[in-house]
């Protein structure tokens, strides 16, 4: 499925300090706070309108609930809602291909949403670095 979404381009200010904590994550432990910040930007990268998104997610390895809870963090309630929403995925076939029509038709709806959350993801990132992680 296609959609109509551009990929996040974050700031500078942004791009320097995640390149910081990504060393800083190889050297030893984040505060919660910066590890939020990077599950975020993580995700965001994993759901790439290029690939199969939500369905991509849930099909990942990765810790689900962290990530649900640093999007909480960061004051993306839109995203949390996305990613609820579509947990089902989870217990689904690995190939997206074999879902049901009436499952396509609602991952697709979903992922409507998604996007216009991502959209707000900037903001909020930007904001959010300001309140909790600038020092």
């Amino acid at each position: 499925m296609t959609f109509e979404h551009e990929p996040i381009e974050w700031d500078d200010e942004i791009t320097l300090l995640i390149d910081r904590l990504e060393e800083k994550s190889a050297e030893g432990g984040l505060t919660r706070q910066e590890r939020a910040l990077m599950d975020v930007i993580e995700t965001v990268q994993l759901l790439d309108p290029e690939g199969d998104g939500l369905h991509e997610f849930w099909q990942s390895a990765l810790d689900h609930t962290r990530i649900i809870n640093s999007f909480d963090l960061v004051g993306s309630s839109a995203m949390v809602d996305v990613l609820n929403a579509s947990q089902w995925c989870q217990t689904r076939h690995e190939d997206r291909d074999q879902y049901s029509e009436t499952e396509s038709d609602y991952l697709a709806t979903i992922e409507e949403d998604l996007y216009e959350a991502l959209s707000e993801l900037p903001d909020l990132v930007e904001e959010f670095v300001e309140d909790e992680l600038t020092e």
